[in-house]
């Protein structure tokens, strides 16, 4: 069952998750509105992200380089690389991320969200949710 999940200007829609892959995969659908970008860059400590272009232009960073994501490109981003995005291309950009191994699920997304929903949210809370679901936030 697919569950969407928003945060901020960034819509996620669940297709599998660990719990129905047996730990094998997280793969979700990302809209990204113009100007949303990635709260928080940061790098994942036990999954790889492999991430496919589907409509839109996404501008990513990974470790420190810029790397455009367009419709059918792909981007790997290894385990312990630091990475965001930002849409600058004046319209709505989507894409489809796969993590694997399957261990972060919808939880972190559901609790960050409900986090920045909440209105201008505490760094440190937001650092407390990523390093509690395996995610290493780097915060100016």
């Amino acid at each position: 069952m697919t569950e969407t999940i928003q945060i901020g200007p960034i819509v996620l829609r669940f297709l599998r998750s660990k719990h129905d892959t047996a730990g094998s995969l997280d793969m979700f659908e990302m809209d990204v509105a113009w100007e949303g970008r990635m709260p928080v860059p940061h790098s994942h400590r036990n999954w790889d992200e492999t991430v496919y272009g589907l409509r839109g232009t996404l501008m990513f960073h990974v470790d420190g380089k810029p790397m455009t994501l367009d419709p059918g490109d792909t981007l790997f981003i290894p385990r312990g690389t630091v990475h965001g995005f930002e849409n600058r291309s004046g319209t709505l950009a989507t894409c489809l991320c796969m993590l694997t191994p399957g261990v972060l699920g919808p939880e972190y997304f559901r609790e960050f969200g409900a986090v920045v929903a909440a209105g201008k949210p505490d760094p440190e809370v937001l650092r407390e949710i990523m390093l509690r679901h395996g995610l290493v936030p780097v915060l100016p």
